[in-house]
């Protein structure tokens, strides 16, 4: 039995079910076998120059290849090379201006084509616009935007003439929108009138106002006509973006930028305190998204259609929907709006209508098709699809197998990949082509990325749960948090002496094969072991009868922690509480079982799919909820805590 003193991660749960890759796949995929392996071991840094090298093109060549001065590095210092001129001019001039970009669908249904040629168009014009507001290289320029081209267009832009965009996501308040035009004393601001949502309009220029009205750098706010709802319009500070390209030229030559030119800034806030903003600089970051999009995804540009449906103002938006796919010459899906409208099978209707054949979502995601049943992917032809891939937390075996026979067919290999803001790019993840995989399991770190499961003295080990720790640079890590060098390395760099650690549990198994276990915050302690949300959500899964799961830990004067289960049926589905408490004890031990299972139509989640455990324990220990603004739907939570209150009166 696990004491007080023992901190390590209990590891309860075993999963032996193997997946090959198949067959068919492995005739035409870009990786079989280990010489990336082999080659990335021998010396990861030479490793990482060939990549540079081959997948990024230079106007000038880098004099070293990697600066590490921990816990900062550098890459290609020395090379100078443009972002945007690499996912756009080049494939023109390659001939390749006709291939389209972006296949745009609207909520309402309304779609957009834009080739290579019409894309680097409107990035050109845009990035003239931007010149002429007075935007220099070094700026930095928010974007707050629905899930439309205008989104990519604005960043290409900047890429362009070498300002950092700072992206916030169209569903955050006007109070967090004006924390991070502060904390990056931006220049200006890309808005939109409104975006729909569930068949309605979502205002948000009305909220970038109340933001800019808290700010004081703001100098001029362009506005993309989008929703059609009204607006005010500030004379001399506020802009329609179609008046701008209007009057806007063509003609705007990609500026070589420094290869640790900083490109982006993505705040992430985690669950207090300031917002941190994270830095990504341009050589190392571009070489990183562009070779795991392609060796991850397998991807064969000139007849693949990719779908990443990731919202611009997630790192998954910038890394997999911007960068690597368009540095790639892919050609992808771009959806505005919700899963779920008009109906249920929207997604579905998305892949058959443009044949997509390599997608990649969420388990949040997979957990709600999950739900709503197996007769909505039934109703579209998925025989396009040739790739899965899923993103954002750890998927539950259950999901993953339920993924793979009613989307994929059972023919088609999953790619579950663990990374982070802070990576920039995929760091754990089968290829496709290569990696015989488990169902749950992210497999192994990709070749080029050193990663070490430790126990709580931060020794590694080879063998059950502990944390997830990196212990190499790679080219896509972050610089920094954007005006606080120290933050970054007490928040990174401390745990564990000369490792990277951001809060992930994990465990290995027998076999080698890496488990992430959720944030380090989530795991539970009952009785003395230290039990991962992870695990117990994913027995719950594997009852036939359930769709989602969530657990937390609430206080308990005889455990130290109590186990509280929220659980979702799938459609049409019932079981009662003791069923699935005993389902667990057998599935993972009797430890593991939960003292309470509320049963509940949804889960708190915010607008990218993340569930919000915080709510979850305050509910379990009838704490007032702080706030819920962030969240997609904001009735689950009434609706928990009355559930919560009935149960406690049973």
């Amino acid at each position: 039995m696990a004491t007080d003193a023992s901190r390590d991660i209990d590891d309860l749960m075993a999963e032996n079910r193997k997946f090959p890759p198949p067959k068919d796949f492995v005739k035409n995929t870009l990786v079989a076998g280990t010489f990336l392996y082999d080659e990335a071991n021998e010396d990861y840094e030479s490793f990482w120059a060939r990549q540079a090298a081959e997948l990024v093109s230079w106007d000038t060549p880098w004099d070293t290849i990697c600066e590490w001065n921990l816990p900062f590095a550098k890459w290609f210092v020395g090379g100078k090379l443009n972002v945007s001129y690499n996912c756009l001019d080049r494939h023109v001039l390659a001939g390749n201006g006709d291939r389209k970009a972006i296949l745009w669908e609207g909520e309402p249904g309304d779609t957009r084509v834009l080739t290579y040629a019409e894309l680097l168009d409107e990035v050109c014009k845009f990035a003239n616009a931007l010149k002429s507001l007075g935007v220099e290289r070094g700026d930095r320029v928010n974007i707050y935007l629905p899930m439309i081209p205008e989104a990519a267009v604005a960043m290409l832009a900047c890429a362009r003439i070498g300002a950092a965009h700072s992206v916030v996501f169209g569903g955050f308040s006007a109070q967090a929108l004006a924390d991070r035009i502060n904390d990056a004393s931006a220049k200006v601001l890309i808005t939109a009138d409104g975006g729909y949502r569930r068949g309605e309009v979502f205002p948000l220029k009305p909220q970038a106002d109340e933001a800019v009205a808290n700010t004081t750098s703001i100098e001029h706010v362009v506005v993309v006509k989008r929703g059609g709802n009204a607006v005010s319009m500030t004379p001399g500070r506020d802009h329609w973006y179609h008046d701008l390209m209007s009057g806007a030229s063509n003609d705007c030559p990609a500026e070589p930028m420094d290869s640790e030119q900083l490109l982006f800034l993505l705040y992430t806030s985690g669950t207090t305190g300031k917002p941190k903003g994270i830095m990504h600089t341009t050589g190392g970051y571009l070489t990183h998204v562009t070779y795991t999009h392609k060796y991850v995804f397998d991807l064969h540009p000139e007849k693949d259609v990719y779908w990443c449906t990731a919202d611009v103002g997630w790192v998954t938006g910038h890394s997999y929907i911007v960068y690597g796919p368009l540095a790639n010459g892919a050609t992808q899906v771009m959806y505005e709006g919700v899963p779920n409208f008009p109906a249920n099978d929207r997604i579905w209707s998305i892949v058959e209508k443009y044949k997509v054949s390599i997608f990649y979502t969420a388990p949040t995601a997979i957990r709600t098709y999950m739900k709503w049943g197996i007769e909505e992917p039934a109703k579209h032809d998925l025989s396009s699809l040739r790739l899965l891939g899923s993103v954002g937390e750890p998927i539950n075996p259950e999901a993953w197998i339920w993924y793979q026979e009613n989307i994929g067919g059972g023919r088609c290999p999953i790619v579950d990949t663990w990374w982070q803001t802070e990576t920039g790019g995929i760091m754990i993840s089968p290829l496709p082509g290569a990696t015989t995989t488990k169902p749950g399991s992210a497999t192994f770190p990709i070749p080029g990325v050193h990663a070490e499961v430790v126990n709580d003295a931060g020794e590694p080990i080879t063998h059950g749960g502990g944390y997830l720790t990196l212990t190499h640079p790679w080219p896509g890590m972050l610089r920094g948090i954007w005006g606080d060098p120290q933050r970054y390395k007490d928040t990174y760099w401390s745990t564990y002496e000369g490792k990277y650690f951001a809060g992930d549990g994990a465990k290995l198994d027998a076999d080698g094969y890496l488990w992430l276990l959720g944030r380090v915050d989530d795991v539970m302690n009952v009785s003395g072991h230290r039990i991962s949300t992870t695990e117990v959500e994913s027995a719950l899964v594997s009852h036939p009868s359930v769709a989602e799961a969530a657990v937390v830990g609430a206080k308990d004067d005889q455990t130290g922690q109590a186990i509280i289960a929220y659980v979702t049926l799938r459609g049409g589905a019932t079981v009662d509480e003791t069923d699935l408490r005993n389902h667990v004890a057998k599935e993972i031990g009797a430890i593991a079982k939960p003292k309470a299972v509320y049963f509940t139509p949804d889960l708190p989640k915010t607008r990218s799919g993340k569930i919000m455990r915080r709510l979850l324990r305050d509910v379990a220990e009838g704490r007032n909820l702080g706030d819920t603004t962030t969240l997609a739907d904001q009735s689950v939570v009434a609706e928990l805590q009355a559930r919560a209150a009935d149960h406690s009166e049973d």
